[in-house]
């Protein structure tokens, strides 16, 4: 991928910056009060080409890079975290398609991913398990020309309005190692009666104004040339290849709250008078901003680290876990800092640091849980002993 200009980028970061003050802010808290969809801003970030951010422009996309991807879903998360989910898992169906898909699955399915016109999605977790990829049930036999889906997927983000799907299958049920026997496919949205339906609506702590489902199959039937890349046995590669830029914007996500809680805490500060003064003149309260910033700014040069890496070529499971590890912490921290700044007015749904320590756990626990980051981490360095900053 082609380095973003620092012009070009500079250029799509304020347009996304001006959507989110004029049009996300105002609105924030009564979505997520509501846990309301919002239909009409995510029309708004398909004009800005926000659904094909890295698609290849030959295919529609505006082909900008993954530090540039980071950055826009700070924004997005400064304003309302959940809005950016609207492109998150989207995002890890355009990557796989764009990096394994054939010629001609490319060219049927990126251009109507990149404008928007189709919302895109990633049924990977399973009711009975989501750390455990490989062991996934969820089968898909071939019959024909059409392999015939049968199974449950769980929190699946745009899964009641979304259009097509990642669909990660197993196609051989006696392969060892399990994950060979897992496969890839864009599965478009079924109609009533097909085999495809859309379960329960998920109430969730936080991370709301967005649907999260559950997707259940019954003998569904899907094309065999939906198969990602016409091969069989590689899916799992294939999407925890996309996951790694999940987890970039994960922890672009993260340092977007975090930045949007300090920012909060320190306009408070300098308001709030306590003992004859503001509280941010308290020794107190500055040593905790100053730890805030500091974790915050740490936080962000690593998800730019793992972003310049990936566009480089290659996996960077370490970098990017790394990036999502630090940065949901930092934020699940500063958020609870933000909050004590604020004393009791943190804690009553009128202020808006109360949303961003809801939003947090998300962060902790999506794309892969931080126990499983420490994990993956873990596991590249004794790889590669010789690593150094």
């Amino acid at each position: 991928m082609v380095a973003t200009s620092a012009e070009a980028r500079s250029q799509i970061v304020a347009l996304v910056r001006d959507f989110v003050r004029r049009e996300v802010e105002p609105v924030a808290a009564e979505l997520d009060r509501e846990d309301r969809v919002p239909h009409d801003l995510i029309d708004q970030m398909k004009e800005l080409g926000l659904f094909g951010i890295t698609v290849p422009e030959e295919y529609g996309g505006l082909g900008l890079d993954y530090t540039t991807f980071a950055t826009i879903f700070e924004e997005l998360s400064m304003g309302l975290m959940s809005l950016s989910g609207a492109i998150g898992t989207h995002h890890i169906l355009t990557y796989t398609l764009t990096h394994y898909g054939t010629e001609e699955q490319k060219q049927r399915f990126l251009p109507d991913l990149a404008s928007g016109k189709k919302r895109g999605g990633l049924a990977l977790t399973e009711p009975g398990g989501g750390t455990d990829v490989a062991n996934l049930q969820t089968t898909a036999v071939k019959d024909g020309e059409e392999y015939i889906i049968n199974g449950s997927k769980m929190f699946i983000t745009n899964g009641r309005y979304g259009d097509m799907f990642c669909l990660l299958a197993r196609t051989d049920r006696e392969m060892e190692p399990r994950h060979r026997g897992l496969s890839a496919f864009v599965m478009e949205r079924g109609e009533p009666g097909s085999g495809f339906e859309v379960g329960r609506d998920l109430d969730k702590l936080g991370y709301r104004g967005l649907d999260t489902v559950e997707l259940n199959f019954n003998n569904y039937a899907i094309p065999a040339d939906n198969l990602i890349g016409e091969q069989e046995g590689v899916g799992f590669g294939h999407v925890m290849s996309g996951l790694e830029t999940g987890r970039i914007n994960v922890a672009a996500r993260a340092v977007g709250v975090a930045q949007a809680a300090f920012n909060a805490a320190i306009r408070y500060a300098q308001q709030r008078e306590s003992f004859g003064k503001p509280i941010a003149e308290h020794q107190a309260i500055q040593l905790k901003l100053a730890d805030m910033a500091t974790k915050i700014q740490a936080a962000r040069l690593l998800v730019y680290d793992a972003a310049a890496k990936k566009d480089e070529g290659g996996r960077i499971d370490l970098e990017s876990g790394m990036a999502k590890l630090f940065a949901s912490e930092v934020c699940g921290e500063v958020t609870m800092e933000a909050m004590r700044v604020h004393g009791g007015y943190g804690f009553i749904k009128e202020s808006p640091v109360e949303r961003y320590y809801r939003d947090a756990p998300l962060m902790i626990i999506g794309e892969g849980t931080n126990e499983v980051m420490r994990l993956v981490i873990a596991r590249q360095l004794l790889r590669r002993p010789e690593y150094q900053i």
